[in-house]
């Protein structure tokens, strides 16, 4: 009798995959310094990160660190959605300024955020501001880019239709292009707050202002290693959290959309 790996593999319910990986990635990194496959003064065994972890708990120094990186994100978060949600129903209903603007779009999407730290701090300091403007810049593309493949998206018949029967701009924006370029949108809200995110602790970590980065940091400079792990995983957490957030956000705003429902009945 042949036997295939997958088959077992699949004998695991798939909600049991995911917590199943969990717990041997942390066997993993328990065992792997224990055991001398790695030196455990650069990666500590995990039940050590764990201890640091609690005792980061226990301080008030910790939790103002978190809502810091957390205000830093949701700020940012908030202004590329709105910059990028009205520059991309702007520029995508116009041909001629989607031809204008497209060469500069292109040529200032691939420049990475990092790359203007030092404006950021000959700007603004190494305060929140620094933070908001790096995060704002690296996480406003995916939304503009996602909104304004939305408005191309609309259907040419809907649209000269709409034109045909001489709608309103506010009727054809509501009634045509936002239906049609809300699924793109959300697509870009979920991609942009992972970026944000990221932006916000790196930003954090290279300039020094307030928040889990600053902290991750510091701890690096002082050899307390356990310390340091233990802040990488909570911005790991965060991260998970943050896009299970966005996914969440996006099953119920396209509760009617063809995906959506598709994935539900899965």
């Amino acid at each position: 009798m042949t036997w295939y790996p997958h088959r077992r593999i699949r004998a695991v319910p798939d909600g049991l995959l995911g917590p199943l990986g969990l717990l041997l990635c942390a066997g993993l990194l328990e065992a792997a310094p224990r055991l001398g496959l790695v030196p455990a003064a650069y990666l500590p065994p995990l039940s050590e990160t764990a201890a640091a972890l609690a005792d980061e708990a226990a301080g008030g120094a910790f939790w103002s660190a978190l809502a810091d990186t957390l205000r830093g994100w949701g700020y940012g978060l908030a202004v590329a959605a709105a910059a990028g949600v009205g520059l991309g129903l702007v520029i995508g209903g116009a041909a001629p300024l989607r031809r204008v603007t497209a060469s500069t779009i292109e040529f200032l999407r691939p420049i990475p955020s990092v790359a203007l730290v030092p404006l950021a701090v000959l700007l603004y300091g190494t305060g929140q501001t620094s933070t908001l403007l790096l995060v704002v810049y690296a996480s406003v593309w995916p939304v503009l880019l996602q909104v304004l493949a939305g408005v191309r998206d609309v259907d040419p018949v809907a649209r000269d239709t709409a034109a045909g029967f001489r709608l309103s701009w506010w009727l054809r924006l509501r009634h045509l292009v936002w239906p049609t370029t809300l699924p793109f949108l959300m697509t870009g809200l979920r991609l942009a707050a992972s970026v944000a995110l990221i932006l916000a602790v790196t930003a954090q970590l290279v300039i020094g202002a307030p928040g889990l980065g600053r902290e991750i940091a510091r701890a690096q400079a002082a050899n307390a290693v356990d310390r340091m792990y233990a802040l990488v995983v909570v911005t790991g957490l965060l991260g998970v959290a943050v896009n299970a957030g966005a996914r969440a956000l996006e099953r119920r705003v396209l509760f009617w959309h063809a995906s959506v429902r598709k994935e539900a009945a899965a």
